[in-house]
């Protein structure tokens, strides 16, 4: 698997990401195991994790994995942070003193110094210079190699480019945001940041398993569709617009000889300026297949692909 260089930073990452969204509920920690050990050996290295994934287990079963496989072989990024609320769930935080307790928690359960990455999520209840300034003491302290943002609107995207580029808080190294053949409204901002310099992490690149075709038909009874707690990362891209581009990317599939799956991963991991194409299997055997995906796409099909997109 090719390694692309982040934006204009020193930061390395593999063209396809693993995601731990399943970790530690849905996907057990030996299968954990066995998924991370398939991945770095197939050349991987970028593995995003957050506090509530896997029901908030993922964190835990990332940390036996990088036992077994080599924490130097693994690049960590964290995703956002955790409050504990009035009624006793955990939500998503942005505020100074929220931000570094979760990130030093994330630190001693993961049995690590650092994290390669870490990307916050800005919040419209707080200041974005607050948050940054809890990313930049976090990168100061080398707690956190590179800086990233997630999730973030245009302006609040726009600002803490800007900010970073005056040095009034950590330079911002990645951006993650869904991108995918199903979601290309965003192409002209992955333009736009790789001219800054600024890396791109193409989350849900699979749309949520929508992209892999499985979908057109029926609901496998196994699927995230019909899983309580996973359907609402499918369910946008079953009906609408979303459909036009899976039919059309799986006419190009049986047209190749390729996958529906490979077909999409293949548009997104190479379109200009994304670092990592993010992806969320399960199983074993969902990641294998989708490591099985390296070929470009002819260009005339990721034209056609862009304009039935877009």
């Amino acid at each position: 698997m090719d390694l692309n260089q982040c934006g204009r930073s020193g930061f390395y990452l593999s063209a396809i990401g693993l995601g731990t969204l399943t970790w530690g509920r849905d996907t057990d920690g030996p299968e954990a195991l066995e998924m991370l050990t398939h991945f770095v050996d197939a050349g991987g290295n970028f593995v995003e994790c957050s506090a509530s994934h896997g029901d908030g287990m993922a964190v835990d079963v990332l940390s036996e994995a990088m036992t077994s496989v080599g924490r130097h072989r693994v690049v960590v990024a964290w995703r956002g942070g955790v409050r504990r609320a009035a009624d006793g769930n955990w939500v998503g935080a942005a505020g100074r003193g929220d931000l570094l307790r979760s990130l030093d928690d994330a630190l001693a359960r993961l049995d690590t110094d650092y994290v390669d990455a870490w990307m916050v999520e800005p919040r419209v209840d707080v200041p974005l210079a607050e948050t940054l300034e809890a990313a930049s003491l976090a990168y100061r302290s080398g707690r956190a190699r590179y800086v990233g943002v997630s999730r973030a609107s245009h302006w609040q995207l726009a600002e803490a480019v800007t900010r970073g580029e005056l040095g009034a808080c950590a330079p911002i190294t990645l951006v993650e945001f869904p991108f995918s053949l199903a979601n290309a409204a965003c192409a002209r901002t992955v333009s736009e940041l790789s001219a800054r310099g600024i890396g791109v992490v193409a989350a849900s690149a699979l749309a949520g398993g929508a992209l892999t075709g499985k979908y057109r038909h029926t609901t496998p009874a196994d699927s995230r569709a019909a899983s309580p707690h996973l359907r609402h990362t499918v369910e946008p891209y079953l009906a609408g617009p979303a459909r036009a581009v899976i039919e059309a990317a799986s006419r190009a599939g049986a047209g190749l000889e390729r996958s529906t799956g490979d077909v999409a991963l293949a548009w997104v991991r190479d379109y200009p300026g994304v670092s990592t194409a993010l992806v969320g299997p399960r199983t074993v055997r969902q990641l294998d297949a989708l490591l099985d995906c390296s070929d470009p796409l002819p260009a005339p099909i990721r034209q056609v692909l862009s304009e039935v997109a877009q």
